[in-house]
């Protein structure tokens, strides 16, 4: 992503067209080597749960596959189309299930430039009317939910412009993406403060982020890179006071003390096997949110088929 390479910039080696792993000075340079219409097909699965002392509880699985197709390849960017389909649930929730459902056969393109780095959705007008057509839908298929309109203007708040697609409802390929555009030595770790999405409407949480190159592996060309990104916990329990408030002035609840809102906690961890070509092999993030005794955990894998 952009705020990556911000972060790695002072740490860029030269730019070797021929090589992305160079043995000699433990490095990698993580860039597409990407040919126009060429295509990979991901399985990915998304999980949450809550721990509350010693229980798990509602815990919910998302499955679905992807096919990630290069449509165009330039000198300066790529044009990657990413089609979801066979979306699975877990769930008994009617609701739930067809709100993942809307998102089935639905294809986001999206530019890179040259080395790969995320820039933008190039479809987000589609993409906001597509889903727009189907919260419509769903509101009055569950009109008998109690705050049907509610809850899906809250899905909807993340199709609303641009760059709140790219922020907020494409977590899987910003995941993807994390790691294109910049280079990292074996061992060596790249900290900073970077600016990250708030879901919640307001201006971005702040982040301690550190980044590390953990394995290189010149036989099977691949190296294994991972992340560590902590949101400051100020800014994240006074944006969700301030949610909490206004989804309680929404429904009519006035006996909400957020006073007794506890301070929140917010980790999240990314690691990727890469392919010196630039395609995923394997990526695991995992985001922890925390408060006295409750943790909410939700964690997404994305597998090459």
């Amino acid at each position: 992503m952009k705020h990556l390479l911000l972060l790695a910039i002072t740490f860029l080696a030269s730019y070797n067209t021929f090589a992305q792993i160079n043995m000699q000075d433990s490095t990698m340079q993580v860039i597409g080597y990407w040919d126009k219409n060429e295509s990979q097909t991901y399985i990915i699965t998304s999980e949450k749960y809550k721990v509350n002392g010693t229980d798990t509880t509602e815990r919910e699985f998302v499955t679905y596959e992807v096919d990630v197709t290069v449509k165009d390849s330039t000198a300066k960017s790529y044009i990657i189309d990413w089609v979801y389909r066979g979306i699975e649930t877990n769930t008994g929730n009617e609701f739930t299930k067809s709100l993942a459902k809307i998102s089935e056969n639905l294809k986001v393109t999206i530019k890179t430039d040259e080395m790969g780095t995320f820039k933008e959705v190039v479809n987000w007008k589609q993409i906001q009317d597509e889903m727009r057509k189907g919260l419509t839908h769903l509101r009055k298929e569950f009109k008998h939910i109690p705050n049907i309109n509610g809850i899906t203007d809250q899905v909807e708040k993340t199709f609303t412009s641009k760059e709140a697609i790219a922020s907020a409802a494409i977590k899987d390929i910003q995941q993807f993406y994390t790691y294109h555009g910049a280079n990292y030595t074996l061992g060596q770790e790249l900290t900073g403060k970077l600016e990250v999405p708030n879901l919640y409407g307001s201006k971005p949480f702040v982040s301690d982020v550190s980044i590390v190159l953990d394995e290189l592996n010149e036989e099977d060309n691949n190296a294994i890179i991972r992340m560590w990104q902590t949101i400051d916990s100020e800014q994240l329990t006074a944006a969700t006071k301030t949610y909490l408030k206004e989804m309680a002035a929404a429904s009519g609840n006035k006996g909400l003390n957020l006073d007794e809102v506890p301070a929140l906690q917010n980790e999240t961890r990314t690691a990727s096997r890469i392919h010196g070509s630039g395609w995923i092999i394997y990526s695991v993030e995992t985001k922890e949110v925390w408060a006295d005794d409750v943790l909410a955990v939700e964690e997404r894998i994305i597998e090459l088929k």
